[in-house]
């Protein structure tokens, strides 16, 4: 009878089953939420072993009829029979109801499934921290005859192999993996110009470039890319040619992504709205983190501030003490004034000390959370940057068409009511059959930005943690800067204690 088994030959209860756990875009059902039915069944696992290679599971799915045959399979192994095919062909009777519980309830072993889906990410944040760390360098200066650039040098852990790379070349290197991957977040570049002299604007440039190699480096999918392996490894004359080949080679993304064509059968339902809400929530994060930033780089520049002016208090009590001017008669009787003249002059080592440790906090700040915050911060910007792209290119582009489609389909109708010469008619036709594939195409690139989009909006989230590890930098910076600024003051305490001390712990 297994040949037999059909709609009208199950019990309703089969069908219920079936509309619980199926998609809504394909009624096959996975094999991994049929494995999660046998293990709701309590029978031994020999038993689930066997019902399970007596269904056909081709390409890792259960056709409706293959999970009726299991589930007639279940149920009669329920009642203490050895499952087989030869079983069911001997049934004669209805087959029984299996005891799996309500349908309604099989569903959450539906979204069970949906982490198996290719549309779902499943790194941690721990495992694309550990994809890469590249580090940017600046070199010195090369002086042509009219012009001088700024060189880097750039090393790859991964790959343990440091390149040259000059800005151009990171500009056509950004230029390509945005042709390639339109639909992902590709961290915007620094600006190119820069004024002679400007040091703060060359540092400034450099972190920002390792950032985005960083950013770009750890990506699930830019990682894989043989353009990401180009830039960090090719140390011939002329990388951007290398890139530009490769590039040709690969095509976008659309092109070689093997789930390009079926991203809408991945698609949630609600897509558009949970694409909304995550790109509202987003734009809050955004903000608070620009707001964050902003403040932290005020306390890095105070701590920065507080060591010049540390440093000048020094010198200013070194020049004090160094005044070799006579004393007057009048005033040495009355004040020690030429030994406490030589006592301050040797405290400017300790404040030049504190000076020292001052900036010393400046930069923990600046690299440890100032920079961490700027990596997320380009992240978030680079997602805003994507979710235009999709809207003002994607979305424009296919109603662009769609309006071309309308035009041409009301001259194919004026050509029918008023005939024409044939050539004509037959060129119309013609050029509405290649509107009809250009927009067939528009609209799986669209299915395929929304794909992208739902994995990159899960990419911003899983770096959300990241919260944690600027926090725990920024509390261990104020920490040791603060002990160790703490010691200083303390000897300086000391030292003052015995050169101007009462004998009691007290200063004059």
């Amino acid at each position: 009878m297994a040949a037999d088994i059909n709609e009208g030959s199950v019990p309703a209860y089969y069908r219920e089953v079936h509309q619980a756990i199926c998609s809504r875009t394909d009624e096959r059902v996975p094999i991994g939420v049929f494995q999660r039915i046998l293990s709701r069944t309590y029978l031994s696992s020999t038993v689930q072993n066997q019902i399970a290679e007596h269904v056909n599971s081709a390409d890792g799915f259960l056709s409706k009829v293959s999970l009726y045959k299991g589930l007639a399979l279940i149920a009669l192994a329920q009642q203490g029979k050895a499952p087989s095919p030869k079983l069911l062909e001997n049934f004669i009777q209805e087959f029984p109801k299996p005891q799996l519980g309500e349908p309604k309830e099989l569903q959450s072993l539906k979204m069970q499934s949906v982490q198996e889906s290719p549309l779902y990410l499943s790194l941690t944040l721990a495992e694309l921290l550990k994809k890469d760390t590249i580090k940017v360098d600046l070199i010195p200066e090369k002086k042509g005859l009219f012009l001088k650039h700024v060189e880097y040098q750039v090393t790859s852990e991964r790959f343990t192999v440091s390149v040259f790379r000059r800005y151009n070349d990171f500009d056509v290197f950004h230029e390509l993996l945005l042709q390639r991957y339109a639909y992902r977040v590709v961290p915007a570049l620094p600006p190119k110009r820069v004024l002679k002299g400007e040091r703060e604007f060359i540092e400034g440039r450099r972190r920002a470039l390792g950032r985005f190699l960083n950013l770009v480096a750890r990506h699930p999918v830019f990682s894989e890319d043989e353009l990401v392996k180009t830039f960090l490894t090719f140390s011939g004359s002329d990388v951007q040619t290398k890139l530009r080949d490769a590039c040709k080679k690969l095509g976008d993304e659309f092109m070689t992504c093997k789930y390009a064509t079926q991203a809408k059968d991945y698609l949630p339902a609600d897509v558009q709205s949970q694409f909304s809400s995550s790109r509202e929530l987003i734009r809050n994060i955004h903000n608070s983190f620009q707001k964050l930033r902003d403040r932290a780089e005020r306390m890095a520049e105070r701590s920065k501030e507080n060591a010049t002016d540390l440093l000048m208090f020094g010198k200013e009590l070194s020049s004090l003490g160094s005044d070799e001017s006579p004393v007057p008669v009048l005033a040495s009787c009355k004040s020690p004034w030429a030994a406490l003249r030589r006592s301050v002059k040797g405290l400017s080592v300790e404040f030049s000390l504190l000076s020292e440790k001052a900036a010393q906090q400046g930069r923990r700040e600046e690299d440890d959370v100032v920079d961490k915050l700027n990596l997320f911060l380009d992240l978030l910007q680079s997602y805003r940057d994507l979710c235009e792209r999709h809207e003002k290119g994607v979305l424009h582009e296919h109603q662009r068409a769609l309006q071309k489609y309308g035009v041409m389909k009301r001259q194919m109708l004026s050509a029918t009511v008023q005939p024409k010469e044939q050539v004509s008619v037959e060129q119309l036709e013609s050029r509405i059959v290649q509107q009809e594939n250009a927009i067939q195409t528009m609209e799986l690139r669209n299915y395929f930005s929304l794909f992208c989009l739902h994995q990159e909006s899960q990419l911003i989230f899983t770096y959300l943690p990241i919260t944690a590890h600027i926090l725990g930098a920024f509390v261990d910076s104020q920490v040791q800067g603060h002990k160790e600024m703490g010691e200083v003051w303390q000897d300086l305490h000391s030292k003052l204690n015995s050169l101007f001390g009462d004998g009691n712990g007290h200063l004059f």
